[in-house]
C-alpha cells in the first residue's frame, strides 16, 4: 500500500473498523491532492462534493461575513475535514476552509463514495458514527463558548490542544476565542 494511505488506514483501523475488502476498495477510490499554503479548500454556499481526509498540514475552518471572519475549528492531525452535514444532505455549506500550510489531502468523489456505501453496509455505520461525534463536539463547543471566559477557553486549549498553540498563528487563535489579538496577548502573559 502507498505510504500516503498509512494515516487513513490507521484512522479506520482505530476509529471505524471496516471489513478488509471494503477498506481496500475505499482506499483505491481516494486521490491525492496537494495544496499550497493559503489555498481555499471549501467555500461557503457551495455543495460539498468530496469526502476529504487531511493527511498532513493545517487547515482552518471559519464562517465569513462581509465584515469579518470567525474561526470555528482547526485541523492539525490526520482526520476527515468534510462538512458532513452538507455532504450527506446534498445542501450548500455555510463553512469555509483554508490551508494554513502546504497540505496533502486524500479525496473521494461523493458519487463514488455513495456507490461504495450501497455495496458495503459498514460504510453506513461510518457516516452514523461520524455524525454522532460531530454533534457531540458541536454541543461541547457551543456550551464552552457561552459559559466560559476567554481565559478559561485559552487554558483549555493549552491543556487539550497544545498543537494548535504551536502551529496556528495567534490572530487565528484570537478569532477562534472571539477576542482581539491584544486581549489574547494579555491572557497569555497572565497565564505564563
Amino acid at each position: 500500500m502507498n505510504t500516503e494511505f498509512n494515516e487513513i488506514t490507521k484512522f479506520f483501523e482505530t476509529e471505524y473498523p471496516l471489513n478488509k475488502d471494503g477498506l481496500i476498495e475505499l482506499l483505491s477510490l481516494f486521490k491525492v491532492k496537494i495544496l499550497k499554503k493559503g489555498s481555499q479548500v471549501l467555500k461557503a454556499n457551495q455543495d460539498e462534493k468530496q469526502l476529504r481526509f487531511l493527511n498532513n498540514g493545517v487547515i482552518r475552518e471559519y464562517y465569513a461575513t462581509s465584515e469579518k471572519e470567525t474561526n470555528i475549528n482547526f485541523y492539525t492531525k490526520p482526520q476527515f475535514i468534510t462538512d458532513l452535514s452538507s455532504f450527506n444532505n446534498d445542501s450548500k455549506t455555510k463553512k469555509n476552509q483554508e490551508s494554513l500550510t502546504k497540505v496533502e489531502l486524500l479525496c473521494i468523489d461523493k458519487k463514488a463514495f455513495r456507490e461504495l456505501l450501497k455495496k458495503h453496509e459498514c460504510g453506513k455505520s461510518f457516516i452514523d458514527l461520524s455524525f454522532q461525534k460531530l454533534l457531540k463536539h458541536k454541543e461541547l463547543l457551543e456550551y464552552n463558548r457561552i459559559t466560559k471566559t476567554a481565559d478559561e477557553l485559552y487554558k483549555e486549549l493549552f491543556i487539550y490542544k497544545p498543537n494548535w498553540l504551536e502551529k496556528i498563528p495567534q490572530y487565528h487563535i484570537a478569532s477562534y476565542l472571539n477576542i482581539t489579538p491584544e486581549t489574547l496577548s494579555r491572557i497569555r502573559k497572565r497565564i505564563s
